[in-house]
């Protein structure tokens, strides 16, 4: 049995006379990242790994030490008591230590008083874990999110008006479209898109006409407006039956093989749209509608949204750091307002 690889942390740092006040991990299903935060919020450096709750150097709590202490131990060297803060999975019942969801609507001064704590295995050093959210809407199926929490969290810092009342949608194999309403959670929706895409395309009859090669840029945007507009004109229960289009129009020759990922992904995206604008983003253009996650994904919601005349306010990168920061903050492991002002 050939031995198992220990991914090395990839690195980046910036020149500063700022000090270190954060030790803050986004630690999720497949990755970990971790910054080194000031008391701004200014990132100081960066680390990453592969040393997802799924993928440690050894099982169980050992692991876990271990992936923490591989990236964080030299941070914790130069600066010992520094505080350390998570979220993601690694709070998950798979994850290190369980932090229990908490029920909407949430903010951050909830979610600080329903952290997890876990001894990290170095002298001196706890790690304080967010916890997830749930809601419950009556007559419905609940719904939990976890490791978003901390993005809408860092959106909200970076931007405090929208505090009052946005709507916030995060892309991803499992998409999140959350209403906040006076810096609270007040109710999200879930929407399985990334998941059904990869699953249909891998597994099912309509994958079997796509090409290895990429479609070419106007076969990409032919397709994926094609299947946006499908989903706009599609009656209650049309998915099943607009899907069978995928195989239909590639047998047909109306699409080119290149455009057929991309009307699946334009119709299954479109489709998410509607719904999420429908309950969570339907309450007029006055409401900002915000996306935060991956640049290249968001822009494809862009796209999308810009078809169906909703078109963002706003799209934001990576605004865990931001999220952790406030999270720290409401915990009271830091200052509640710091010395300096981010510029």
């Amino acid at each position: 049995m050939s031995e198992l690889n220990t991914p090395q942390p990839d690195t980046t740092s910036v020149t500063t006379n700022t000090r270190p006040a954060l030790l803050a991990l986004d630690w999720g299903t497949s990755s970990l990242r971790a910054f080194l935060l000031d008391a701004t919020g200014q990132v100081l450096d960066t680390r990453a790994s592969a040393h997802g709750i799924q993928n440690l150097p050894q099982p169980g709590e050992a692991g876990f030490r271990q992936a923490f202490a591989d990236i964080a131990s030299g941070w914790l060297d130069a600066h010992p008591g520094l505080p350390a803060v998570a979220g993601g999975m690694v709070g998950s019942a798979q994850g290190w230590r369980e932090a229990p969801y908490v029920s909407c609507p949430a903010d951050l001064q909830t979610l600080a008083a329903h952290a997890a704590q876990v001894d990290t295995g170095r002298p001196g050093t706890t790690l304080l874990i967010a916890p997830g959210l749930i809601h419950r809407p009556v007559g419905a199926a609940p719904d939990v999110l976890r490791g978003e929490e901390i993005q809408i969290a860092g959106a909200l810092a970076h931007h405090p008006e929208w505090s009052a009342h946005a709507c916030m949608v995060l892309p991803g194999t499992h998409s999140k479209w959350v209403e906040v309403r006076g810096g609270s959670v007040q109710r999200f929706v879930t929407h399985m898109t990334g998941e059904l895409f990869a699953a249909l395309a891998r597994h099912t009859i309509l994958g079997r006409l796509f090409p290895e090669a990429p479609a070419s840029a106007a076969e990409a945007r032919q397709g994926f407006e094609l299947g946006v507009a499908a989903a706009r004109k599609a009656g209650p229960g049309d998915l099943g039956h607009q899907l069978f289009a995928v195989r239909t129009l590639g047998l047909t020759k109306q699409l080119p093989p290149g455009a057929l990922p991309e009307y699946l992904s334009g119709l299954l995206i479109g489709h998410e749209l509607v719904s999420g604008i429908g309950r969570l983003g339907g309450t007029g253009t006055a409401t900002p509608l915000l996306l935060i996650g991956d640049p290249k994904l968001c822009q494809r919601y862009v796209q999308a949204l810009t078809l169906l005349n909703r078109p963002p306010a706003a799209v934001l990168d990576n605004t865990a750091p931001a999220g952790l920061l406030d999270f720290a903050r409401a915990a009271g492991l830091l200052r509640a307002t710091p010395e300096e002002s981010p510029t």
